[in-house]
């Protein structure tokens, strides 16, 4: 008979084989429901590693060599628990940032913080399209002619396209990052030097020390990030259900961002600082960063990684700014939409497309330089967005058993009020040193 065939062992042996065939079901259903929420917060966050984000790395890396790696610590803590924090207020309450701003602090608090975003995403969308015009000049694409057909082809995948199409491609997008890893490896920097350079801060009040640190905190907290990663899991649709997946994709989108960056500033600190070359001028000698990798061909491997960043944060920055206007005016929003359904969501974003091609095409326009004061912007405007930000989360009327808890609203707060103090600190200088 069959059950006298299951002596013992034989029944832990079978025991043990459906447990492991249970515990692999298990996993791989996990995986699927994590790919399934995987998206907003990897695509929010290496949206920051755009155009002005690799001048921003870069220029650093030329300058100052390893010694402001040690900033990417506290950027990455920080951006993780904004990030989180947008993501949280997203699934708990089914509404955007802008929303929430509008219904808790009224309509002088929203016009402040849509005129902050406005100004800084405004900014940085133009220095995305002087980035592809950089990108495509290297390889020996005029502007003229690769500008409109890069704003066109963005346009039309997020107008024409669903949330899943423009998910899908922004991520894909992300991947071009992996060359600056590369290259960083085989730039073969000194390991002794690098390592000091994260774990031995120096810190000073020197005018240019206090910009470059403001304008990586811009490069890397930036405030089209909370809109865009709020926005973006509420038209996902997430659940309290999908909460930790949705921390995990937060976590995961901002090592990831935050790694490339540093590897950015170790490439460069490692084939131009130690060369002599100190400031970055042009797409051209920020290509030299990749010459340990590609040596002749560094330009090209530059162009496509330059041109596929700003992509990425060419539809994800209008997007923002189309979504927060949206909601804090209450007009219909979302990628699924069309233009008769919601005519001011694809009408902003696509007035910042044209602007931002249009500008670009003036000639003479300064390039690395404007890439990196527009991150600067951002800085001086993102205390403006935190504090929005730590006292929605912080309200348990909205947030209930979701609210911050004291400690982690002490390490907000926290957050807040040091990248607050170094706008003040920053601006004290600059007029100072005006007299």
């Amino acid at each position: 008979m069959f059950w006298s065939r299951l002596t013992p062992k034989r029944l832990v042996r079978n025991s043990r084989g459906a447990y492991a065939r249970l515990g692999a079901r298990l996993a791989q259903y996990r995986l699927i429901a994590f790919l399934a929420v995987l998206g907003p917060g990897l695509i929010a966050a290496n949206a920051g590693n755009d155009a002005s984000g690799i001048a921003t790395y870069s220029s650093t890396g030329a300058f100052f060599g390893y010694g402001l790696l040690w900033t990417f610590i506290p950027m990455t803590i920080s951006l993780v628990v904004v990030q989180e924090m947008c993501v949280r207020m997203g699934v708990v309450t089914g509404q955007g940032l802008a929303d929430l701003i509008r219904e808790q602090f009224g309509v002088r608090w929203t016009a402040l913080v849509m005129l902050a975003l406005l100004i800084a995403n405004t900014g940085v969308v133009i220095s995305e399209f002087v980035g592809i015009a950089q990108a495509s000049e290297l390889v020996g694409i005029p502007r003229y002619l690769s500008l409109p057909l890069a704003a066109g082809s963005i346009w039309w995948l997020v107008v024409r396209g669903t949330q899943q199409r423009v998910e899908r491609v922004f991520m894909a997008m992300s991947l071009v990052f992996l060359t600056y890893i590369v290259s960083a490896i085989m730039a073969k920097p000194d390991v002794g030097e690098v390592a000091s350079g994260f774990v031995r801060p120096v810190f000073t009040a020197e005018t240019a020390y206090l910009f470059t640190i403001m304008a990586l905190i811009g490069t890397t907290i930036t405030p089209f990030m909370q809109v865009f990663v709020q926005s973006s899991v509420v038209e996902k649709g997430l659940d309290d259900d999908d909460l930790p997946l949705a921390r995990a994709d937060v976590i995961t989108g901002t090592i990831f961002a935050c790694a490339i960056g540093a590897f950015i500033m170790i490439a460069t600190a490692a084939t131009l600082h130690t060369r002599g070359i100190y400031e970055i001028d042009s797409a051209a000698t920020a290509a030299g960063a990749l010459a340990p990798l590609a040596g002749e061909y560094a330009k090209y491997l530059f162009a496509v990684g330059l041109f596929g960043a700003a992509m990425l944060a060419m539809g994800v920055l209008p997007l923002s700014t189309a979504y927060s206007i949206s909601e804090a005016l209450g007009f219909e929003k979302g990628l699924s939409r069309s233009f008769r359904e919601a005519p001011t969501f694809l009408g902003i974003f696509t007035a910042l497309i044209v602007v931002g091609c249009v500008v670009a095409l003036i000639p003479g326009i300064p390039q690395i330089k404007l890439l990196v004061f527009t991150q600067c912007v951002n800085g001086l405007l993102l205390p403006v967005i935190l504090g929005a930000i730590v006292k929605l989360a912080s309200n348990r009327e909205i947030m209930g058993e979701h609210a911050n808890s004291r400690w982690f609203n002490l390490l907000a707060w926290t957050i807040t009020l040091t990248v607050s103090a170094l706008s003040i600190m920053l601006i004290a200088k600059t007029i100072a040193d005006m007299f």
